[in-house]
């Protein structure tokens, strides 16, 4: 008798993702432990040109095994999953293959390369965390020549050569100066005298990395911008948004207009005998009484409580975020916030303000410091209901794809939007100076959209964003000059707009037969379960249909 022929069964879905992620975490290390898989503590990622090159093929790969899996073969929530999954690879092989950032941009190393999880998150014991970051400043080296070796293919433009020695000139202060007293305390005399040789080398290898970059500015170039053709694919390939580039401009500068004419008429309330440039500088002049960090703790509590009383969205779980100023060597950011990965034991996530520099004049100092209602927006931003509750959604997520990967436009939109929302919801009673900290924010992120897109297809120079930043964002001249220049290297921080108007369309759509505004809760519950995806993947469950304008 012929003997039976064995078919290997065919991989199930959910087992494919399972092993996804597992070899993504073997290829992005750094993920992983920011995510809190501390079992890939102390090691990077291969960023030689031969591993950028075997990630690519793997990425490839993996993106045809995804397309693999027919709609018929799939089950309930399986045909959303493949599509969320085909756009995180399809995402990261643009910004790999098709705009080469590792080899143009050195921004692109900053996450990866940053020892903040073991210098500031107390996911273990300060002697255990000593051991990782020991094990990671052994790895910097080969990292350092790596880096070195790809930027230096072409000559990069100033503004990369500028955020470039930024970062890495800024590592090796650190770990010169920071480093060792963060860990001073741990009573080990071996492991002290292995940091002090791991760490001496790290220091050496960024120094000679920031040189070369050095070396590079006498011949930097002006020619930073992707072009409209690449532009317009990162949209598509990153954010899933088909819109021309024009089509686009007109909504952000829609949007603009309107938010100078709200402030226009919020400065007529609030400041009527003076110009709009005077009435905001009015308004930024009025700061915090009791400090930025106690004020901000005083604004969590009564976030958290707006929120809950007025059923904007639900809080799930009992996380909180600590206020604390922020550590030396991340000061070069007025405020961000640090939170648990999604496999970390529970603890506090922790929203960092930067001091103003002791070594500036006392007129920058004060104008550092955020105004009260400016601050007030920042902690929507970064926690009730902004980064922080939107964490607390994901990690509850049912996707593992959704726990782990939250796109851009996801989150930042997100974060944005619910600064505006919360105003449109009845936070400060109408109060005109809350009003001005909002819009400015909203002026700033418009701004963003319309240069980032002038920007990337020659019709605006850095000058010319700077100015655009000062005349129609109100920024004062340094922040200006520094939001056109993160414009050359961060394209994509349109998003904050692009984002925000999509969710904004989205809520429309959706409550538009849920009884509209109240359902808005019902609305950003649907919305933030879904983890971190494109928005019009989003939109396309959420309506049950593909057509539409996303905006």
């Amino acid at each position: 008798m012929k003997e039976k022929q064995c078919i290997p069964k065919r991989q199930s879905w959910s087992a494919f993702v399972n092993e996804f992620i597992e070899d993504y975490f073997v290829a992005h290390p750094d993920f992983a432990v920011r995510a809190g898989r501390h079992d890939f503590d102390g090691k990077l990622p291969d960023w030689s040109a031969e591993g950028i090159a075997t990630e690519i093929s793997r990425l490839r790969a993996e993106k045809e095994r995804v397309l693999n899996f027919r709609d018929d073969a799939l089950h309930g929530n399986d045909i959303f999953e493949r599509d969320y999954l085909y756009t995180v690879i399809d995402s990261e092989l643009f910004w790999l293959e098709s705009a080469e950032w590792p080899f143009r941009c050195p921004q692109f190393y900053a996450d990866g390369i940053d020892p903040d999880v073991y210098v500031s998150r107390e996911y273990a014991s300060l002697e255990e965390r000593l051991v990782a970051y020991i094990a990671y400043a052994k790895a910097v080296p080969t990292a350092a020549q790596q880096i070195a070796k790809n930027l230096l293919r072409t000559p990069l433009p100033k503004t990369y050569v500028q955020i470039g020695r930024t970062v890495f000139g800024g590592l090796a202060s650190f770990y010169e100066n920071e480093v060792p007293p963060i860990f001073a305390a741990v009573d080990n005399q071996s492991l002290q005298q292995e940091l002090h040789l791991a760490n001496s080398a790290a220091i050496i290898a960024m120094q000679d990395l920031d040189r070369r970059l050095e070396s590079q500015e006498t011949d930097a170039t002006n020619n930073f911008f992707l072009g409209e053709e690449k532009l317009t694919e990162m949209l598509k390939r990153t954010e899933g948004v088909l819109v021309p580039l024009d089509e686009l401009d007109i909504i952000g500068r829609r949007d603009l207009s309107h938010n100078q004419t709200q402030l226009k008429e919020a400065c007529s309330i609030y400041a009527p005998n003076l110009t709009v440039q005077q009435c905001v500088a009015r308004a930024n002049s009025i700061k915090p009484a009791r400090g930025s960090i106690e004020t901000a703790r005083e604004q969590l509590d009564y976030l958290k409580r707006f929120v809950r009383d007025k059923k904007i969205v639900t809080i799930p779980g009992e996380g909180e975020a600590l206020v604390a100023e922020a550590p030396a060597h991340r000061r070069w950011n007025p405020a961000y916030i640090s939170i648990p990965g999604v496999f970390e034991r529970e603890f506090s996530a922790i929203y960092y303000l930067a001091p103003p520099n002791p070594s500036w004049s006392q007129a920058e100092r004060e104008a550092y410091v955020p105004s009260t209602s400016s601050l007030l927006f920042t902690s929507i931003h970064e926690v009730w209901p902004g980064h922080f509750l939107q964490f607390l959604h994901a990690k509850q997520s049912n996707s593992q794809l959704g726990r782990l990967f939250v796109g851009y436009a996801f989150s930042e939109g997100w974060a944005h939007y619910a600064e505006e929302m919360m105003w449109e919801s009845g936070l400060g009673n109408d109060d005109p100076e809350i009003r001005i900290g909002q819009l400015l924010e909203a002026l700033l992120r418009n701004v963003r959209l319309v240069v980032s897109l002038a920007l990337h297809t020659g019709q605006m120079s850095v000058e010319e964003a700077e100015t655009m930043f000062r005349e129609q964002a109100y920024q004062d001249p340094a922040n200006a000059r520094e939001q056109a220049i993160r414009g050359t290297f961060d394209p994509a921080y349109l998003n904050f707009t692009m984002g925000k108007l999509m969710i904004k369309r989205l809520r429309e759509d959706w409550t538009s037969s849920r009884g509209g505004r109240q359902a808005w809760q019902a609305f950003h519950d649907e919305f933030l379960k879904y983890g971190g995806p494109q928005i019009p993947l989003v939109r396309r469950e959420m309506l049950n249909t593909k057509t539409g304008s996303l905006f």
